[in-house]
């Protein structure tokens, strides 16, 4: 029976490298004639997104779009009222990074550095600032290797286990937030949205037996401006979101990653049953993207021989990217705005943040990972004209993960996520807590010989000129060198020098071995 090779598809991702990419935004927008003139810009609230995404030769084109809301006071009749004005920006840039190739994967994200509006005139204003695009890009590679050799008896392997990374595949998700928000009485009924959003936090991901269980939280966020009235309220509802996304192949000993983009959000206000408007229905469509991914152990063949005929064997040298670990830990931030110069704080409205990473560093078992909270305050003053006023701060931080057993000259992610944000008076002060949640990820990078392709050759072994050789074994023999030197096999070498443990050969030993050595 002809000798046939049973091979084994592996399919890798090894992170190639990452980089960041400044883009500087500038723009000009005119005050819609339905709005009153600018007075004071008190709030830019930017939201930028990736809209594509394209690798090329050595670098990553990114293109993406930014949604402005801009709060501002306008004189009126009296005195002062709260405004807001909606904007479009769209951006791109190339992200420089070597190595890469077109059709490569890539996960590209983006963040506000920092973004300041000002004003040109009545009727216009400019916003100027910095958004940082990050990319990382990963090489997706696949290979056959021998797993077994069957259709021959006499065929010797030494195998060997080994463990490689696999990703299942990357599992696509929908969730629909809806949030029925009812205004109490004691507040105004709604004159004007000012500004709505929707946040995602309480994330728990698990992978089951053929499919992954979605859970997490939509934050909604409502301000507006009452109605005959000058006061400005702001609103929380908190919506469970829960879906299961059937999958083959998955079960709860994988692992996973998953990410979150709010698509789209969609504010409807409606009257009650005394026709005032007090109710506001949110509806937001919630993208999920969950990677999965697992460790298969595999035995390896790290040798073959026939004691029968000679044997031509291939083999080829291959890079593999190990994920050493992963894990997410949670730190809480804090700081004081001091309000020296600014009108006295009457009421907080409404905080509000965003997070980012500065800067990462593996050092023995952990990571160290620096970044800086965005904190954002609006409150309400005792100043007649400038009722309401907002302060921010960048706030730094640093945290670690631990990683057990990672070396500083691993690859390592780090990606975070703002919790949640509260803000209390104390005193002349504003007093800022927040939970930012870090996600991190270990890599390196190791090389394995893999056999790939094995055959017979032409010709016949060398005759054996006796039958029995005495053989000393030297320092690095193994039971596996000396059977396969003599075309021979472990079990008849084990059989005749009747040795209970074939791997506790030691050096001076001596075997008797059927047959004399091929020189």
């Amino acid at each position: 029976m002809a000798m046939e090779l049973v091979k084994e598809n592996i399919e890798c991702e090894q992170l190639l490298g990452e980089n960041f990419s400044d883009t500087v935004l500038k723009g000009e927008y005119v005050i819609p004639d339905t709005h009153p003139d600018v007075s004071e810009v008190l709030l830019l609230d930017a939201i930028p997104c990736i809209i594509s995404t394209e690798v090329m030769q050595d670098k990553v084109f990114v293109e993406g779009q930014i949604e402005y809301t801009i709060l501002y006071l306008a004189k009126e009749e009296e005195s002062t009222g709260v405004y807001s004005t909606n904007y479009t920006g769209k951006f791109s840039n190339y992200v420089e990074l070597p190595g890469v190739e077109h059709r490569m994967l890539c996960d590209s994200s983006c963040y506000v550095e920092h973004m300041e509006c000002g004003i040109v005139n009545e009727r216009k204003i400019a916003v100027e600032g910095i958004v940082k695009l990050k990319v990382e890009v990963y090489k997706n590679y696949e290979f056959e290797v021998i797993k077994d050799v069957t259709g021959s008896q006499d065929v010797q392997m030494l195998k060997n286990p080994a463990t490689v990374d696999k990703i299942v595949g990357t599992i696509s998700g929908d969730l629909i937030a809806k949030s029925h928000m009812q205004i109490p009485m004691e507040n105004p009924q709604i004159g004007n949205v000012l500004k709505y959003d929707v946040k995602i936090n309480k994330k728990d991901i698990k992978v089951m037996e053929g499919k992954v269980l979605i859970e997490a939280h939509a934050l909604v966020g409502l301000l507006y401006r009452g109605k005959d009235t000058r006061d400005i309220i702001y609103m929380e509802d908190d919506i469970p979101l829960s879906k299961e996304i059937d999958f083959d192949g998955v079960n709860p000993t994988m692992n996973n990653y998953t990410e979150f983009k709010v698509e789209a959000i969609e504010c409807e206000i409606k009257e009650d049953d005394l026709g005032e408007n007090r109710i506001v229905d949110v509806e937001a469509l919630i993208k999920s993207s969950t990677k999965v991914m697992y460790k298969e152990e595999i035995d390896i063949i790290e040798d073959a021989y026939s004691p029968s005929e000679l044997m031509q064997m291939n083999k080829k040298d291959y890079e593999l990217n190990v994920m050493h670990g992963h894990s997410i830990s949670q730190t809480i931030v804090k700081s004081s705005i001091e309000l020296e110069g600014n009108p006295k704080i009457a009421k907080i409205i409404m905080c509000s943040g965003t997070v980012c990473v500065t800067d990462k560093k593996l050092v023995e078992d952990k990571i160290i990972v620096d970044g800086v909270l965005n904190a954002e305050i609006l409150y309400k003053t005792f100043d007649e004209e400038k009722y309401v006023y907002t302060v921010n701060e960048e706030i730094p931080f640093n945290s670690s993960i631990d990683i057990p057993g990672c070396k500083i000259d691993m690859q390592c992610i780090a990606k975070t996520c703002l919790e949640n944000i509260e803000a209390v008076i104390e005193a002349d002060t504003i007093a800022i807590k927040a939970v930012v949640e870090i996600y991190g990820r270990v890599n390196y990078i190791t090389h394995k010989e893999f056999l790939i392709d094995m055959e017979p050759l032409e010709g016949e072994l060398p005759e054996k000129k006796a039958s029995l050789t005495i053989y000393v074994v030297q320092h690095g023999d193994t039971i596996w060198k000396i059977a396969k030197k003599y075309h021979t096999t472990i079990d008849d070498l084990v059989k005749l020098n009747n040795t209970e443990n074939p791997d506790a050969i030691r050096v001076g030993n001596k075997l008797i071995v059927p047959g004399r050595a091929i020189i």
